[in-house]
């Protein structure tokens, strides 16, 4: 997946949630409506986010260093974890606590303060400019992530996506239109039937929408960080790559490892042609190591382990633990 359209992504979004925010702000400080407050506050964790995945693209791009000799590519994951758990304290809790907060204030008989402010309006029109806004938002994440997408479903891109940057925006938008639609709805009915409690319910439901998004980017980059193989497709590429190779007979086996999203660790131990000659050997690394590269240029780090095929590779007592070479 390209660097830069994620990024391109994480800016037009960042762009629009400041914009929004600022609106949404205004619109709470004029009506009282707790759905724009909770919107208010929602935009201004998204903003964050989208700063914590710049900061987290830019950072993974420092040179390897003794102490970390694969580099930091992992760094975009781990922003994009934080950008989970912001999401869910700063979005998802506070806009919970706020319907809690007005639901005890109309069960007490406090008046709508939405109900009663001569700028009711305000809140209806700023809902309407933020749905545009944010469908420009949303527009620009489906464009640059169908690139990369190719014939999956959404849900199987969002799963098995390995830079984080375009999974988190793709949700983070749509959770935003859904959001601004339990708002609409909030404030519309409240307004149309003169009971707050619909404001009340819209902010409910944007707190529970925020927490299900955060929990659902938690797991997601979680296995992230945790450390996923390459894709069945380039693990075929490579394979195909080391067979392609003049003495190399067949990949014994092999793993893979995503050190960050463009990134790729491969260790494999490969069957080559007997030989008594060091040089031999040595040549056939070489050729299939720059076979690799070629097939796949993510493959940043790769040790290849000569070996001599035999039978014992294929007994079924040694498929749990790949057999010790003999040398």
């Amino acid at each position: 997946m390209s660097t830069e359209g994620g990024t391109k992504a994480v800016v037009a979004a960042l762009t629009a949630n400041l914009f929004i925010a600022v609106t949404k702000f205004g619109a709470w400080a004029l009506t009282g409506a707790s759905s724009m407050l909770a919107e208010a506050i929602h935009s201004v964790a998204d903003s964050g986010n989208q700063a914590l995945l710049l900061i987290g693209g830019k950072r993974a791009k420092r040179a390897a260093t003794p102490e970390h000799p694969f580099g930091f590519g992992r760094e975009r994951y781990i922003f994009a974890f934080i950008v989970s758990i912001v999401l869910f304290s700063v979005g998802g809790l506070f806009a919970l606590y706020e319907a809690y907060h007005k639901w005890h204030e109309f069960h007490d008989g406090h008046p709508s303060e939405l109900l009663t402010s001569r700028w009711w309006w305000v809140p209806l029109l700023v809902l309407g400019m933020a749905i545009v806004a944010e469908g420009f938002s949303f527009r620009t994440a489906i464009h640059e992530s169908a690139k990369a997408k190719g014939r999956q479903s959404w849900t199987r891109f969002i799963k098995a996506a390995k830079a984080p940057e375009l999974p988190v925006i793709l949700l983070e938008d749509f959770a935003a239109l859904l959001g601004l639609l339990f708002a609409l709805f909030g404030v519309g009915l409240s307004l149309l039937t003169g009971n707050g409690i619909f404001d009340v319910i819209g902010t409910a439901m944007i707190g529970l929408l925020l927490v299900a998004v955060a929990i659902s980017l938690a797991i997601e980059t979680k296995s992230l960080l945790l450390g996923e193989s390459a894709t069945p497709k380039t693990i075929e590429q490579i394979t195909g790559a080391l067979t392609s190779v003049e003495g190399v007979e067949r990949v014994i086996h092999m793993k893979t490892l995503h050190l960050g999203p463009e990134e790729i660790l491969v260790a494999a131990k490969i069957a080559v042609s007997p030989t008594d000659s060091a040089a031999t050997v040595a040549e056939t690394i070489n050729a299939a190591e720059d076979a690799i590269r070629q097939a796949e240029p993510m493959v940043t780090a790769l040790y290849l382990e000569p070996d001599i095929y035999h039978a014992d590779y294929e007994s079924p007592t040694k498929s749990a633990r790949p057999p010790t070479p003999t040398h």
